[in-house]
């Protein structure tokens, strides 16, 4: 599969990068996306949720009225959970939303992600370029040129670059990642992709490392 190169000013270049079949153009697999998005959420949630029990709140320990002959339901502490300012029954306990899933459901999830955004022909390989000093105009301007300016893009780069990052920080809805630490959620989050060309090579190699 042959995707055409295009430069930061929109154009399409005399050059077209190869894509193997066996990442960009696999039948997907929704579960195995299902599964590493899930994973990836939990994994960034920090679980420090807590409620105080009837053991934790500040009060008296006294019995509020005899157990008998009252008439009323029998009742124990102030602290009770049936009382306002009571504890709270089974409230959420800080925990570890983390789980496992395999490496190999991971590297489908993320192939078959890729292979949605080719087939929605949302996938743009552009030329490698660096920005030497931070300019977000400049980089928004790039945006621009591939209607994008409105629109969640993710750019994929092959290495960090100061210049590149700090310009588009401020844009909203852009997100920049370099090509080893892309995963499901940040392609599948991205309306388009605009990925440099050194770093599908390098998508490539990660995904068909066994």
């Amino acid at each position: 599969m042959e995707l055409a190169v295009y430069n930061i000013k929109g154009n399409k270049t005399a050059r077209t990068v190869e894509l193997n079949e066996d990442i960009f153009a696999i039948e997907p697999n929704d579960h195995a996306i299902f599964l590493d998005v899930k994973q990836y959420l939990a994994n960034k949630r920090q679980g420090t949720h807590k409620t105080k029990e009837r053991g934790e709140v500040k009060g008296s320990t006294r019995k509020l009225r005899r157990q008998k002959g009252t008439g009323f339901a029998r009742v124990g502490d102030i602290k009770s959970p049936i009382f306002r300012g009571g504890g709270r029954v089974f409230g959420p306990k800080p925990r570890d939303y983390s789980f496992k899933v395999n490496k190999k459901v991971k590297k489908l999830a993320r192939k078959s992600a890729l292979s949605y955004k080719v087939k929605d022909n949302n996938f743009l390989v552009l030329e490698d370029f660096s920005m030497e000093a931070p300019k977000t105009s400049k980089f928004m301007e790039i945006l621009k040129n591939f209607n994008l300016e409105n629109k969640k893009a993710l750019v994929v780069l092959p290495e960090s670059n100061r210049g590149i990052i700090l310009s588009a920080r401020n844009i909203p809805k852009t997100t920049v990642a370099q090509a080893t630490d892309l995963n499901t959620f940040m392609i599948l989050n991205a309306d388009h992709l605009l990925v440099c060309e050194s770093s599908v090579k390098q998508v490539e190699d990660i995904l068909l490392k066994k």
